[in-house]
């Protein structure tokens, strides 16, 4: 395996691959951070599904594989499920929750629709278009590579400059409304970052599974710090990290799709903030746990110990 990747590595359009594949991490945790904070982890899920469809209809009205236009296609049938989430929302009494899992299910199902009319429609350029679903990166061209590295990259920039709004969004909106900011403008500026951080990672992770590059990351990231910088900074790092090793694993043993690997890799990412993490994970909690337990057990001996001795005391003294 080590020999297929420092062979995968002397190419240098696979160095660019790895290199879109870091950004895309990166980019996907940053903005995953904000998500998981406004709890809308379902929202990211929602969207990457909505997105089929745009996709298949872009295909369907170009005819051509196009990168730029399948972003386009999926951005705004990801917007068109953003707004019809919040119409069921308003008008009925549907809860935000349930309303998510309806648009998923139903731009979900349209999306198979159209891919298996595309499947079954003839035209030669449909081949590999199926790769949208569970991904596959090395299978992007060098342009798809710039695009998506770009776009990745301009995301977090965007989350560099508009930090503080962000944060005061995420945590008081009240509070920053208060301050003057305009709360619903910022709120809509993190929708649709976070729409475009699920349309740019689909041909390298997949519909199904993009969504976990969003938030797997943020919630190992959760665990290891309580101040919103360094959470996000080790979103976009586990991002990164789990997005390099999906795309070397899935490219030098056998063709595997990237997705579900890249998702291995951000579980075991969070496995270990779990299991390790120095005040929230599960091995901390059982060493103070273990040292409560010993410290109660010492002063209760202490306890009886000085109470056995006053009354020993006692009884001389009444002697």
């Amino acid at each position: 395996m080590l020999v297929s990747i420092l062979g995968w590595l002397n190419d240098p359009n696979m160095r660019w691959i790895l290199m879109g594949s870091l950004l895309l991490g990166l980019g996907s945790g940053v903005i995953g951070s904000f998500t998981f904070l406004r709890k809308q982890s379902l929202l990211g899920d929602a969207l990457a599904h909505a997105a089929l469809p745009g996709i298949c209809i872009a295909f369907m009205l170009s005819g051509v594989k196009s990168v730029g236009l399948f972003m386009i296609g999926a951005i705004l049938s990801g917007m068109l499920a953003t707004f019809g989430i919040h119409f069921v929302t308003r008008y009925s009494r549907i809860k935000q929750d349930a309303a998510l899992g309806i648009v998923l299910t139903v731009f979900f199902g349209i999306g198979v629709v159209l891919m298996t009319k595309i499947q079954h429609s003839g035209n030669g350029n449909q081949s590999g278009l199926d790769k949208y679903m569970f991904g596959q990166a090395a299978s992007m061209m060098l342009s798809d590579v710039y695009l998506m590295g770009a776009v990745s990259l301009a995301l977090v920039l965007v989350c560099l400059l508009f930090f503080k709004e962000f944060k005061l969004v995420s945590f008081d909106p009240g509070f920053a409304r208060g301050m003057g900011l305009k709360v619903g403008l910022y709120e809509q500026l993190l929708l649709l970052l976070t729409v475009v951080a699920v349309v740019v990672g689909i041909q390298a992770v997949g519909v199904v599974l993009v969504a976990a590059l969003l938030i797997t990351p943020a919630v190992a990231a959760r665990y290891w710090t309580d101040a919103l910088g360094v959470m996000v900074i080790l979103a976009g790092l586990f991002g990164a990290l789990s997005g390099v090793t999906g795309t070397l694993i899935s490219s030098t043993l056998s063709n595997l799709p990237t997705g579900p690997v890249t998702v291995l890799a951000a579980t075991a990412l969070f496995a270990v903030s779990l299991v390790f993490a120095p005040r929230r994970g599960v091995l901390a909690k059982w060493i103070r746990h273990r040292r409560t337990q010993k410290d109660v057990r010492e002063r209760l001996e202490i306890h009886t110990a000085t109470a056995t001795i006053s009354q020993h005391t006692a009884e001389k003294g009444a002697e």
